[in-house]
């Protein structure tokens, strides 16, 4: 009897150890998978430093690649997973991979805050050489929900303006949305081209026509005061007169802006061009010299388009503010050489607000 109660005593003992113990060592075993993956993640990104040294780019890329995969398991890596993107992109780029390097580089300065200065410079030198070889599509879609299928490849919902990386030739943009018609877009990319496509899903038509009552004609009645009033010489020639100002100006406005638009991204594409130069030993001088390398006469083409478009777009919006002034001055002129103020029906300035700009709406009627 005695002998049995040690037994239990010793067995309540042994429990409680258990018991007391288990706690800590499932903390610890918890803990250890989150090291393991850090640790996985920190020799992967060794292994793929040490292949890149040495010039081994597909064991790099491979390296690199399952780095990424691991990265975004595990927070506890040394190296943020922006800049692991961003290594894999330059392999990618050595291998001639160069649409799935544009889309690494790209994620990868998407965080450009988490990236040191000079690999930053160093990625976005790797990105500019990889989009020369792709096609850029920057794809918008309406509604924003909308599901996108590109050559019949299923890409999900995108964001409300999208950059995609597509290979040269022939490609099928469409876009589905419940309650919406199907929009498609075909278009042919070229190696270092752009192509912005906003598509907008109209509603789909009710086939039902029980909702809408028939309409019933209203009888016209005209006033004697207008069936008496026969409108004159000036109340015909000087509206049209009007109305083909009012278009002059808009339409030399919109060719103007439009221009200088195109000179803008032009002055753009230079500069940062000059940057990569720059970064490439080139000079303020390189172009000058007798032995100037080939990609000069481009440079020297892309000025001159610039200019010439700079030049025709100043002189477009001067010409749309001359008709501008000369058609709003027309209004003045009736009731100053003519003693009658134009009619309250004619015109009708109304100001325009929104959340970007501001500005006035000229309505008019003759």
């Amino acid at each position: 009897m005695r002998c049995g109660a040690h037994l239990l005593a010793i067995s309540l003992t042994l429990g409680a150890s258990a018991g007391f113990a288990s706690p800590a060592g499932a903390q610890e075993r918890s803990s250890a998978p989150a090291r393991s993956d850090g640790s996985t993640v920190n020799g992967l990104v060794r292994r793929a430093r040490r292949a890149r040294d040495a010039g081994r780019w597909t064991e790099a890329r491979d390296a690199y690649k399952a780095a990424l995969e691991a990265s975004e398991q595990s927070p506890s890596a040394q190296l943020d997973p922006a800049e692991i993107a961003g290594e894999l992109g330059v392999c990618e780029l050595e291998l001639g991979n160069y649409r799935e390097a544009a889309e690494h580089l790209t994620r990868s300065l998407e965080r450009r805050e988490l990236l040191p200065l000079e690999v930053q410079r160093r990625f976005k030198v790797a990105q500019l050489r990889a989009e020369f070889y792709v096609v850029t599509l920057l794809l918008s879609v309406d509604p924003p929900d909308a599901e996108v299928f590109i050559d019949d490849q299923r890409m999900g919902r995108i964001a409300s303006t999208d950059k995609l990386f597509l290979e040269r030739g022939r490609h099928v943009v469409r876009a589905r949305a419940p309650g919406r018609a199907e929009a498609i877009h075909v278009f042919n990319g070229e190696r270092g081209a752009k192509q912005e496509v906003s598509m907008q899903l109209p509603h789909a038509a009710v086939s039902s026509t029980k909702e809408a009552p028939p309409a019933t004609p209203e009888p016209v009645r005209a006033s004697s005061a207008a069936r008496a009033q026969a409108p004159g010489p000036w109340a015909s020639w000087p509206g049209t007169l009007r109305i083909g100002g009012i278009a002059i100006t808009t339409a030399t406005a919109a060719t103007g802006a439009v221009l200088l638009l195109r000179a803008h991204v032009i002055h753009t594409s230079l500069r940062e061009g000059d940057v990569v130069r720059r970064q490439q030993g080139w000079t303020s001088h390189t172009c000058r010299e007798a032995s100037a390398p080939a990609a000069c006469a481009d440079i020297h083409r892309q000025v001159d388009q610039r200019n010439l478009l700079a030049t025709l777009g100043k002189v477009s919006l001067a010409t749309s503010a001359v008709f501008g002034v000369a058609t709003a001055a027309s209004f003045l002129t009736e009731a100053a050489f003519f003693g009658a103020a134009p009619r309250a029906t004619g015109v009708r300035i109304v100001p325009v607000t929104t959340s970007e700009r501001a500005g006035v709406l000229l309505e008019g009627a003759w």
